[in-house]
């Protein structure tokens, strides 16, 4: 007997910017997809993956298509997936040129014996698997003057990016028919950033975990003070040592603000299917649906009870 409800979760990033309609909208879509593909017998992986690339593609949120530039005008992609029952993962870091960095990463995971490659070996691995270039050559763009609403860049990087409230990533976790987690997430990274800056989306413990025997976990925020604090395996085995997903999430999230002054929003899913969404930011694009009702997509989901977000 089946002692666990399949679902899906998604988000497209968390930060001081609010949503637009067109987002949640897609969000919803998405998540309609992602359900139908657990309804059809699919891995969590495969979910997962088909899920993220979807988000990748559309051009709305900051992943794939719609991917910041870096300082010097060039977009660098990350992304990380990993597969709950066998604890394999995969992950690409400052990949350019390439809409779909989450394939990429599954093909680490699937064709190499490794967990993470960088750069332009990443590179020449979505090129030998012909994977989908981006749809306009990757050259680079001046930044936009200040005149234009760009921040100046001589800025110190961290406290301007984290004003701006840009800490978009997208990502996605998943319980499957056969009891199976997975999770993923997939990053343009931030747009006043230094050439080379890898966040916490393609670190396996940082921002995404996935353990059969505790749960999956999907982050988005600002990277370095999630890597600080291994956010995603910290929630895993808070999990495993009896906390619920919502007790999880609320205990790591208010130690992010607490200790370093932190900001982020996670997809904790339990291995029952309990589940929770919160951040410590104004706004999170998040949904989740278990295949009952319909499914659910907002902009504000729940937050440690001692930590109040600011107003946008």
């Amino acid at each position: 007997m089946v002692t666990y409800t399949p679902s899906v979760l998604i988000h497209g990033g968390a930060g001081s910017s609010r949503p637009t309609r067109t987002q949640l909208i897609f969000l919803e879509k998405i998540l309609c997809r992602g359900y139908a593909l657990v309804h059809a017998g699919q891995s969590a992986l495969t979910i997962v993956e088909e899920m993220i690339e979807a988000l990748e593609g559309s051009g709305l949120f900051n992943a794939g298509l719609g991917s910041l530039p870096q300082l010097d005008g060039v977009q660098r992609m990350d992304a990380s997936i990993m597969d709950g029952k066998a604890l394999t993962a995969g992950a690409v870091a400052n990949l350019e040129g390439y809409l779909h960095p989450i394939n990429a990463a599954r093909l680490v995971m699937t064709e190499t014996d490794h967990v993470l490659i960088i750069g332009d070996s990443a590179k020449r691995l979505a090129r030998h698997f012909a994977l989908k270039r981006l749809p306009r050559p990757n050259k680079p763009v001046r930044p936009r003057s200040r005149s234009r609403g760009n921040p100046p860049i001589n800025t110190r990087t961290f406290s301007l990016y984290k004003k701006m409230g840009k800490y978009g990533t997208v990502g996605a976790v998943a319980l499957d028919l056969q009891g199976n987690l997975a999770a993923g997430a997939s990053t343009g990274g931030v747009s006043v950033m230094f050439p080379g800056r890898v966040g916490d989306t393609p670190l396996i413990g940082s921002g995404v975990y996935a353990d059969n025997s505790a749960g999956a976990i999907s982050m988005t925020g600002i990277g370095e003070s999630i890597i600080r604090m291994g956010m995603a395996k910290w929630l895993t085995e808070l999990m495993r040592s009896g906390f619920s997903p919502s007790r999880a999430a609320s205990h790591v999230l208010k130690e992010l603000v607490h200790r370093i002054h932190g900001a982020a929003g996670c997809l904790v899913l339990g291995s029952k299917g309990t589940f929770t969404i919160q951040h410590t930011t104004p706004w999170m694009a998040a949904g989740h649906w278990n295949g009952k009702g319909q499914p659910i997509v907002g902009d504000r989901f729940s937050a440690p009870r001692s930590f109040s977000p600011r107003k946008a």
